[in-house]
């Protein structure tokens, strides 16, 4: 939200005094910028992309492994936004081997699930979308330490499950915003 000031004018005045307004810019997201991190969890492991596998988790990689980078160095996609109070909005991309992916989420078997897509996130988001969540900081004392809230349901964060030898990325549930729960706590 930028400081400049913004001409309004009241076009109608509905029921119980509701004001209506013309010519404002409905809830969006534009692209502001973008970083380039891995994402580690509470254990340090690094987040790595497999769409190949069509999943991500938490792993322990050599320091080889991460040079080569693949699926692990992560463009987090900073947005402008009309509501601010919400976090700040992001999305996910990733680079594996010569094809980007972005990180969405979708409902399958009545579960959301987080997927990785073949594409670019956009430049411009007009409303809402399953790419967005909103960065949080993990608690007040951690400045390195975030959770990311899926935007589409208050309450859903990024977190990893423990499937076998496995800590798959998944949303989780939680029942208060600050909740400290530390598989949705994500470094970089």
């Amino acid at each position: 939200m930028s400081g400049e000031e913004i001409l309004v004018c009241a076009v109608q005045l509905g029921e119980n005094f509701c004001l209506y307004f013309a010519g404002l810019e409905c809830d969006a997201f534009c692209k502001e910028k973008i970083l380039h991190r891995v994402l580690r969890n509470v254990n340090s492991q690094l987040l790595v992309v497999r769409p190949d596998l069509n999943m991500a988790a938490f792993e322990d990689v050599t320091d080889q492994e991460m040079k080569s980078g693949n699926g692990m160095h992560f463009n987090i996609h900073y947005y402008k936004t009309t509501t601010p109070s919400a976090g700040m909005p992001v999305a996910f991309s990733v680079q594996v081997e010569d094809k980007t992916y972005y990180m969405c989420c979708e409902k399958e078997c009545g579960k959301m699930i987080v997927r990785f897509r073949e594409g670019e996130v956009p430049k411009e988001i007009p409303g809402e979308s399953n790419v967005i969540f909103f960065k949080k900081t993990f608690t007040s004392c951690s400045s390195r330490a975030f959770k990311f809230e899926y935007s589409l349901e208050q309450g859903m964060f990024l977190a990893f499950e423990e499937e076998g030898s496995l800590r798959k990325l998944i949303l989780k549930k939680l029942s208060r915003e600050d909740e400290v729960d530390e598989t949705t706590k994500i470094c970089f």
